[in-house]
């Protein structure tokens, strides 16, 4: 058995030094558009060129699998064979999979569920330069952290013998699938435009009728359809460019789309905000001794890691806000915890008594990933806020401060705006922003009745 299968495209496809990879991967990251949604997805699809072409497209749905860190133990990763043929699904020899990034290793025992299946077979051959799988892995790991992995290169195969290897290795929430695709290749750009948009409408459609001049990885795009539908799994289209949009020419281009699959509705809704709401005022009772502490419930997401904040108000007016502007703690946890600071620990006002209870509206505030925010000068960074929309984290130095977007309500003025958070952060509001690291979120928020 070959113990470690190297990388085999590091320094073509993606950067050879594990601190360049690590940068760039850190920074299509950090400008994708990420999103707020209960949970991750429990399966993507992603393209495989070279970063520069789809590693922003790629980006969108890593994103989302943020939260999955900590959750996700193994990744059963398929796509398709460029360099060497074969007849079914292909696993390697190898122990491990290695990156600039570090070693993962194969799971042998999710592999061994396998057994019996004819249309699986082992093959250094097809592994060994196949570039399909590896870009996937500097993401996951930089997303996911550790993980096992089971590597699966489809070759002659049908969509029911791809979805079956699928439903084998479903697993729970600690299992995490990557189908492996890029869409058309080399037309023109309107036309590839046009073929990769009936190709997204095709896999949102379940339609497992594409061919490989719509996806190189049609064979497991397809059985992921299967499986998809079969295990009653959402479908979302995050992102659909090609490389004339990102970094080639327009005369002839390569598709890249991302997909996310989600089980259950990929959007927060009114039972969310209620259920989180409920966390909060039970937490600040037990804190006063008014209840018991109950354990928030065994709701799959309310287990990722999320930054939320927690605000008291009393007649319309503030009484208390603390929170996260990193997801650190499982989102049920750091509601909980963020009540019960905002109620005894917030330094602006005197620690809560029972008597306030029943005049307090508490709002709950979900944060989405900040993502760094990049400006000129000091004219574009007001050109480019979003006023009633986005939250604003802003550190220089040691100075660091943050407002919610809900704080646009009583400072309208985005000039003002940002003075007024200067100010927050302990810097004086004409303090240059020239040296400013900025980053911007989003929140969804829920209130009490009656406030």
């Amino acid at each position: 058995m070959i113990s470690v299968r190297p990388a085999a495209v590091a320094g073509m496809f993606y950067p050879a030094s594990p601190r360049e990879l690590a940068r760039e991967i850190d920074d299509m990251l950090g400008h994708s558009g990420g999103g707020l949604a209960p949970g991750f997805p429990k399966a993507v699809i992603v393209p495989h060129a070279g970063y520069v072409y789809s590693g922003s497209v790629a980006a969108e749905a890593y994103d989302r699998l943020r939260p999955a860190r900590g959750i996700v133990r193994r990744v059963v990763l398929l796509g398709p064979c460029h360099r060497v043929p074969v007849r079914g699904l292909a696993l390697p020899e190898a122990a491990a999979f290695a990156t600039p990034l570090g070693q993962v290793p194969i799971d042998r025992e999710a592999i061994e569920s396998l057994a019996g299946l004819p249309q699986v077979v082992v093959s250094s051959a097809v592994h060994a330069e196949e570039h399909a799988l590896e870009v996937q892995l500097p993401f996951l790991q930089r997303v996911l952290g550790e993980f096992s992995l089971v590597p699966l290169a489809v070759g002659a195969a049908t969509p029911e013998q791809v979805a079956e290897v699928i439903d084998r290795l479903w697993g729970g929430a600690e299992t995490l699938i990557v189908i492996s695709s890029d869409l058309s290749h080399y037309h023109s750009y309107e036309e590839a435009r046009a073929i990769d948009r009936g190709t997204a409408r095709a896999i949102l459609d379940y339609s497992t009728d594409i061919d490989h001049e719509q996806a190189c990885g049609a064979t497991p795009v397809a059985g992921m359809l299967l499986a998809a539908k079969r295990h009653k799994l959402n479908v979302e289209l995050l992102d659909l460019r090609n490389s004339g949009d990102t970094a080639g020419g327009c005369g002839q281009v390569v598709g890249y789309a991302a997909f996310a699959f989600w089980d259950g509705a990929p959007a927060y809704g009114e039972a969310h905000g209620r259920t989180l709401l409920g966390i909060a005022r039970n937490s600040i009772e037990a804190a006063l001794g008014v209840s018991e502490l109950k354990l928030p419930p065994d709701e799959p997401w309310l287990k990722p890691a999320r930054a939320s904040f927690v605000t008291l108000t009393q007649d319309g007016g503030l009484r208390g806000c603390i929170g996260s502007l990193e997801a650190y703690r499982p989102l049920g946890e750091d509601v909980s915890h963020n009540a019960r600071a905002a109620a005894l620990s917030d330094p602006r006002f005197p620690s809560f008594t029972r008597e306030e209870l029943a005049g307090t509206r508490i709002e709950v505030s979900l944060l989405s990933t900040p993502k760094l925010l990049a400006f000129a000068d000091h004219a574009d960074l007001i050109a480019q806020l979003r006023p009633g929309e986005d939250g604003l984290i802003l550190e220089c130095g040691e100075a660091r401060g943050t407002f919610l977007p809900q704080v646009w309500e009583g400072l309208p003025d985005p000039e003002q705006f940002v003075a007024e958070l200067k100010r927050k952060a302990g810097l004086s509001p004409e303090a240059s922003t020239a040296k400013c690291r900025i980053q911007r979120y989003r929140v969804l928020k829920w209130k009490e009745d009656g406030g």
